[in-house]
C-alpha cells in the first residue's frame, strides 16, 4: 500500500499527550495496548508548510518514525477492586455505575528516530508533535522500506530474517553487504543462543548468486562442515549456472611456510625462554631474514644461525659456542616437529579464497598456541596480498596475487584477540580493522564472551549481531564496546529468544529486533543430546553387540582325563 496517500486507513494507536523526559521523546496516550508493545515502530505526520525548502512539494505529508521504549498505566479501576479474587473488576464496576469504558489508560513513550529520506537513511527533524496528533502503528510496506538499505533479492543483499514483532515473513531485513565486509561485523551471544546458526544463514547468503563472495572461515571446533549441502543444491543456483563452491581444509592439510613467520610468532609457538635466550633467537631470526632476502628459510637455517649467533671467544681466543645455543636448538626442534610449519610447503591466497566459493579451515585438535599462529600467518598474508595487489606491486603468476575483496570469518574470536594478554594475533587484526576496507578486506568476529574479546578491536566492527546475553560481565562490556544499538534494544538481551537477534550499525538504516531465517543447510554446531546417548548404551541390540565383542571366541574343551591318561 503506498505510504502517503492512504493515511485515512491508517492504524491509529494514539493520541499524543506532549514531550516526553528527553529532547528526543514524545508520550501518548492509548486505551488498546495490544498493538504497542516495546520495540514497536509507529509514525506521526508532518505536514509541510509553504515556506518549507524548495526541493520539497507544498502539501506532502512527512512520516515521522520513532520506536516505543516505554509504557506506564496511569489510569485504573481502584486497587481494592483486585483485592478479591472471586470478583471480576468489570462486573463490579458496571454495579457501582463506573462506566467509563475502558477503564484502563496508558502512557507510551516514544523515542524520536526520524524522517526517512532514500538517499540521506533517517533525518531526525527536532521537531516534536503537538499534543492531540495521533500516532500510527508503521504498516509492513513502509518499514520494510525504511529499515532496509537493500531489498531481499537484489544483488548486494543478505535477507538474514525477519522483523520480530511482526508475522513472521511480513517485513523481511535485508542487510547491506557491501557496508557488512567492507566495515566488519561482530556476532556476540551467549552459549547456545544461535550465533554460530545466525553466521551460517549470513554465509548461505553471502554466497547466493546475488552474492557470489569469496569466504574464509577459521574454524576451531569443526562446526561449519554442513556447509557443503550448497553443492549441488538446486536453492543456490544461479539462473546462468552458477553454482557456490565449498573447500574443506583439514587439520592434517594446514601447511605454513616457517619463513612467513615473525619473531613473535616463533616466541609463540615456543616454551618459556630466558631474556638472553629470547635476545639470541632475535639476532639470529633477523640473521636469517637478511641472508636469505628471496628465497624461503627453513628451522634448520633458524637453528644454524643461533649456534652462529651464539659464539664467544675467550681469552685465548677461542671461539666457543654460548651456553643458550643448545637450549635453543632443542626448542626450536619442537618447532620443526610441528605438522603445521613447514620449509617450502604453503597455503597461498588463491587456495584460500575465489568468488563464489567458501574455504572452511578446521582447526580442531590443533594446540591453541599453534591455532593463534596459523591464524595470524593467513590474516598478515591476506592483508599483504590485498595490499600489493591494488598498488599493483604483484603481477598475476605470483602466489601473493588477490585481485577481488574477500571477507574472513573468525569463530571463537577471543582466542584469537584475547581482552587483557598480548597475542601477536591481535595486533594483526587490530591493523587489518583500521585499514581492511580501503583494501577490500572484510572480517567477521564471533564469540561467546564478549567481555573477553579485545575493546579496540570489538569497537571497530561497524555492524553488530547481538544474541541474547545473560552474563553481566559480558553485557556490561557491549554497552561501552557497540555504541549503534540503542540503550533500549540491550535491555532486552537477557529475554531474547534461540534465533532472536539485535541488528544493529552499518548494515541497517537503525536497530532493529529480528528473527533469523531457516538455515537452508543443517546446523553443524548441534549440543550432543547426552541423555539419550546414556539410554542408547541400555538398548538391547547394543547389550547384545557388547557381549558379543567381550566374549571373543569360544574356548575349546577341556579333555577329560582318568588319573593321567585322556579319556578321549
Amino acid at each position: 500500500m503506498n505510504s502517503h496517500h492512504s493515511s485515512r486507513h491508517h492504524h491509529i494507536v494514539g493520541i499524543v499527550k506532549g514531550p516526553g523526559d528527553s529532547g528526543n521523546e514524545y508520550v501518548f496516550i492509548t486505551a488498546d495496548i495490544q498493538p504497542v508493545r516495546i520495540g514497536e515502530f509507529v509514525y506521526y505526520e508532518l505536514s509541510h508548510s509553504p515556506s518549507a525548502t524548495s526541493n520539497s512539494h507544498d502539501g506532502a505529508v512527512r512520516q515521522v518514525l520513532g520506536k516505543i521504549t516505554g509504557c506506564r498505566l496511569i489510569e485504573h479501576l481502584p486497587d481494592r477492586m483486585f483485592a478479591d479474587h472471586e470478583l471480576n473488576p468489570g462486573a463490579v464496576a458496571a454495579l457501582i455505575g463506573f462506566t467509563c469504558e475502558p477503564s484502563e489508560l496508558y502512557e507510551m513513550t516514544v523515542e524520536v528516530i526520524g524522517e526517512f529520506h532514500k538517499v540521506f537513511g533517517f533525518n531526525n527533524l527536532r521537531r516534536l508533535p503537538l499534543p492531540g496528533a495521533k500516532v500510527y502503528l508503521a504498516e509492513d510496506q513502509l518499514l520494510q522500506d525504511v529499515l532496509n538499505k537493500k531489498k531481499p533479492e537484489m544483488p548486494g543483499a543478505a535477507h538474514i530474517g525477519s522483523l520480530l514483532l511482526r508475522e513472521e515473513g511480513a517485513v523481511p531485513i535485508a542487510l547491506d553487504v557491501k557496508e557488512l565486509v567492507s566495515t566488519h561485523v561482530a556476532i556476540l551471544a551467549g552459549t547456545g543462543s544461535g550465533k554460530s546458526y545466525t553466521a551460517g544463514v549470513l554465509v548461505e547468503e553471502l554466497l547466493s548468486p546475488k552474492n557470489r563472495a569469496a569466504v574464509l572461515i577459521l574454524d576451531p571446533h569443526g562446526e561449519y562442515d554442513t556447509l557443503t549441502q550448497m553443492r549441488g543444491n538446486s536453492k543456490f543456483q544461479g539462473e546462468d549456472g552458477y553454482q557456490p563452491q565449498v573447500k574443506i581444509i583439514r587439520p592434517e592439510n594446514i601447511k605454513i611456510r616457517v619463513s612467513s613467520l615473525e619473531f613473535y610468532d616463533i616466541l609463540t609457538l615456543l616454551p618459556q625462554m630466558s631474556d638472553r635466550q629470547q635476545a639470541i633467537l632475535k639476532k639470529a631470526h633477523d640473521e636469517v631474514r637478511r641472508q636469505y632476502p628471496d628465497r624461503h628459510w627453513s628451522t634448520q637455517d633458524l637453528i644454524a644461525a643461533v649456534y652462529e649467533v651464539d659464539c664467544v671467544e675467550d681469552e685465548e681466543g677461542k671461539v666457543k659456542h654460548g651456553s643458550s645455543a643448545d637450549a635453543l636448538a632443542w626448542k626450536l626442534e619442537k618447532m620443526q616437529r610441528s605438522d603445521y610449519f613447514h620449509a617450502w610447503e604453503h597455503l597461498p591466497p588463491k587456495e584460500l579464497f575465489t568468488p563464489g566459493q567458501v574455504t572452511i579451515l578446521q582447526m580442531n585438535e590443533i594446540p591453541l598456541e599453534e591455532q593463534q599462529v596459523i591464524a595470524t600467518a593467513i590474516l598478515r598474508q591476506t592483508n599483504h596480498a590485498r595490499m600489493n595487489t591494488q598498488k599493483g606491486r604483484v603481477c598475476e603468476d605470483d602466489e601473493q596475487y588477490l585481485p577481488y575483496p574477500v571477507f574472513i570469518l573468525i569463530e571463537e574470536a577471543h582466542r584469537f584477540a584475547p581482552a587483557h594478554e598480548p597475542s601477536q594475533c591481535k595486533r594483526v587484526l587490530r591493523m587489518i580493522l583500521s585499514e581492511g576496507r580501503k583494501f577490500g578486506l572484510g572480517v567477521g568476529l564471533i564469540t561467546q564472551r564478549p567481555g573477553k574479546l579485545d575493546s579496540d578491536v570489538l569497537s571497530q566492527c561497524m555492524s553488530q549481531f547481538i544474541l541474547r546475553i545473560v552474563n553481566p560481565v559480558d553485557q556490561e562490556s557491549l554497552k561501552h564496546g557497540v555504541e549503534a544499538a540503542g540503550r533500549d534494544l540491550l535491555r532486552e538481551l537477557p529475554a531474547l529468544s534461540k534465533g532472536q537477534v539485535i541488528i544493529a550499525g552499518a548494515c541497517v538504516n537503525t536497530p532493529v529486533l529480528c528473527r533469523v531465517r531457516q538455515r537452508l543447510t543443517t546446523h553443524g554446531g548441534d549440543t550432543l543430546d547426552a541423555p539419550a546417548l546414556w539410554q542408547q548404551y541400555f538398548d538391547k541390540h547394543k547389550q547384545l553387540e557388547r557381549t558379543v565383542a567381550t566374549a571373543g571366541a569360544a574356548p575349546r574343551p577341556k579333555p577329560q582325563t582318568a588319573g593321567r591318561r585322556s579319556l578321549e
